[in-house]
């Protein structure tokens, strides 16, 4: 007989998905067990030592305005801040910060160990109990190696990319997790057994180097910005001011370089055909970028640390899974890389994960009652986009033990809505990334108004406390009393042009507002402070939404209107039990599509891949709603 425990909810794997599920499960107030293959791995971050990044870092401030953990922490372990794409708008501008690997795993285990409401347990678990009644499959509770069973109400499989995961350097392959640590045998084909479709899906790190290795100085050096706006609502905006940052580094491959990876490529496991699992188009491995871009003379490499007190230092777009023979020769061709001693060498990993079009919008799967699926596991790539779906996957899978309708963010009010529409519309036959391309209405999903979007969700959710969201709303209203008093203080002509013939601009001949000034351009709200000395004393973050909400007003509003547009589609909901194959008109494509992925609403419908805009209006006469 096995020992029993029982809980509400059990998340299986202490990743940053897994994280952010159990603590939003918890602080919701249901009991919650966090399974982690070892307690020395929580929170690890098996490849690139930062979190954010192009779309990643709007994830992040979505992360935090709904109430999860990830901004606070890495605010808190930030190395070096910087915000990418500054030369483009404010819609594709995303923050990246270089963190501190071990402080952040430390420091993230101790705010999970501190949680009520959470136990955090070292243990594998191997197998997904499971029940019918009433003629549908419902969760019954995990199993672990060592026999014990688990009983919940639901469950979270956050595994990452440990799911019989298997390294590959050079013709080395063995079954192991990142960082050297065991896979997770067994509960693979329990999933299957329960009727859950996997896939092999492949990524890969690259070496780490000895810092005092490196000749840093004939390296370019890559300094942090000079004004850090935090992720976190929670961190104050001076938390930065005094923060001595570390410089990140940049390296160019080079003729020699791309020589002694072509003359060995057939050793690598990419190319020598032992890997099956199908790799991240947007994160290569060095010999995948050069056999797709034999043109390009050389590729930019970043140096980063990998935290303040160690050594090892990351090569990101250096990952491979040549042998390391092969790394050692390729990277001391690097200018600077003459002498440099490899601590841990690249390897690619194989893993099963989900098809996510088996799960619904909450991120729970459709035929197993209380089952929700979140990270790695639902085929994407990446700490943020895992963390963001474990946040989502925690919420509704306290709201089922609640008995609560589920929390569906909406693909148009943020990226976390995207991701997520993306992975259970049109599934991924490869790890998806977030990236701000992959969202029609980015110009309304920008840093700076995450927590406008989403902080109101989080209030409802129970993630926001009266205290913050009190601080919330002030926030709001101190930018919105400011954008009133940019719109209604006028200028003469003669006080506007003396201001825009010393920065270069057309001069008007009307008196104009300050809104309109800050409109041109090259007039930011800091430059038009010389002409605005009543204006009050707001914190950064309050400065930055008002400019960019007054700059991009008018495509903004045409964006929201394309929104209101297509939100009549949205809300006209498809029955769950529609006999697509009773419907004429639809081709046989359409019906095999909307069948298998059986869409909640008609707008999801007719961003399925297969199913025309002439399926989509056989649906709404079929159902009267046209």
């Amino acid at each position: 007989m096995s020992y029993q425990c029982k809980t509400k909810i059990a998340v299986i794997g202490a990743g940053h998905a897994g994280i952010e599920a159990a603590l939003a499960a918890a602080r919701m107030g249901v009991d919650t067990v966090l399974f982690t293959l070892s307690l020395d791995a929580v929170a690890n971050m098996p490849c690139n030592p930062s979190i954010g990044g192009t779309a990643k870092g709007h994830l992040v401030y979505e992360i935090d305005a709904l109430g999860g953990e990830m901004g606070r922490v890495a605010d808190l372990v930030t190395l070096q801040s910087r915000t990418l794409n500054t030369g483009k708008g404010a819609a594709v501008q995303s923050k990246r910060v270089q963190a501190d690997r071990m402080k952040y795993r430390a420091l993230m285990k101790t705010v999970l160990e501190k949680e009520t409401n959470l136990r955090l347990v070292q243990a594998e678990i191997t197998d997904l109990l499971t029940e019918e009644r009433e003629g549908k499959k419902y969760v019954r509770g995990v199993r672990t190696r060592l026999g014990e069973e688990w009983l919940c109400e639901a469950a979270i499989l956050a595994p990452g990319t440990f799911l019989e995961s298997a390294i590959f350097v050079g013709s080395n392959v063995f079954e192991a997790g990142p960082d050297g640590l065991l896979p997770a045998k067994g509960l693979s084909q329990s999933l299957r057994d329960a009727g859950i479709r996997l896939v092999r899906f492949k990524t890969g790190t690259p070496a780490r180097v000895k810092r005092s290795s490196i000749d840093l100085a004939q390296l370019e050096e890559q300094p942090g910005e000079h004004e850090i706006l935090p992720y976190s609502a929670q961190t104050a905006e001076t938390y930065f001011d005094s923060l001595a940052q570390i410089p990140c580094h940049i390296v160019y491959t080079n003729a020699e370089t791309h020589r002694v990876i072509r003359e060995n490529i057939g050793r690598s496991a990419l190319y020598s055909g032992k890997i099956h699992g199908t790799g991240p188009r947007y994160c290569p491995s060095i010999e995948d970028k050069l056999t797709r871009f034999a043109d390009k003379e050389r590729h930019q490499l970043f140096v980063e640390p990998m935290g303040e007190n160690t050594e090892e230092m990351y090569i990101q777009g250096f990952s491979t899974s040549l042998p390391v023979d092969v790394q050692h020769q390729m990277l001391r061709t690097l200018q600077g890389f003459e002498h440099a001693e490899i601590m841990r060498y690249a390897y690619a990993i194989e893993y099963d994960c989900a098809d996510p079009t088996q799960m619904d919008a909450s991120l729970a799967f459709k035929d197993l009652q209380g089952l929700y699926g979140a990270g790695q596991f639902n085929g994407t790539s990446g700490y943020e986009e895992a963390a963001a779906q474990g946040l989502v996957a925690g919420i509704n899978a306290a709201r089922w033990v609640q008995k609560k309708p589920p929390i569906i963010l909406e693909r148009a009010g943020s990226y976390i809505g995207t991701l997520i529409d993306d992975l259970v519309t049109k599934g991924t036959n490869e790890p998806y990334r977030m990236m701000t391309s992959r969202s029609e209405y980015r110009l309304l999903l920008r840093q700076d108004n995450a927590d406008t979007r989403l902080t109101p969700i989080g209030y409802e959710a129970g993630l926001i406390s009266e205290a913050r969201y009190q601080t919330f709303l002030r926030k709001k209203a101190l930018q919105n009393a400011e954008m009133e008093r940019l719109e209604h203080t006028h200028l003469s002509p003669a006080e506007a042009n003396v201001f825009l013939e010393a920065h270069g601009e057309t001069p008007v001949k009307s008196g104009v507002s300050l809104a309109d000034l800050l409109r041109r351009p090259p007039i930011d709200y800091k430059t038009l402070s010389e002409i605005d000395p009543a204006r009050p004393e707001l914190p950064r973050a309050v400065k930055l939404s008002v400019e960019v909400e007054i700059k991009y007003a008018g495509y903004a509003n045409r964006q929201r209107a394309e929104v209101a547009r297509r939100q009549r589609l949205e809300e006209k909901s498809l029955p769950d039990n529609l006999d697509y194959s009773a419907i004429r008109g639809l081709r046989i494509e359409a019906v095999q599509k909307l069948s298998s992925i059986r869409p909640l609403t008609i707008g999801q419908a007719s961003r399925i891949s297969g199913v025309s805009p002439a399926d989509i209006s056989v649906l709404l006469i079929y159902l009267g709603l046209k």
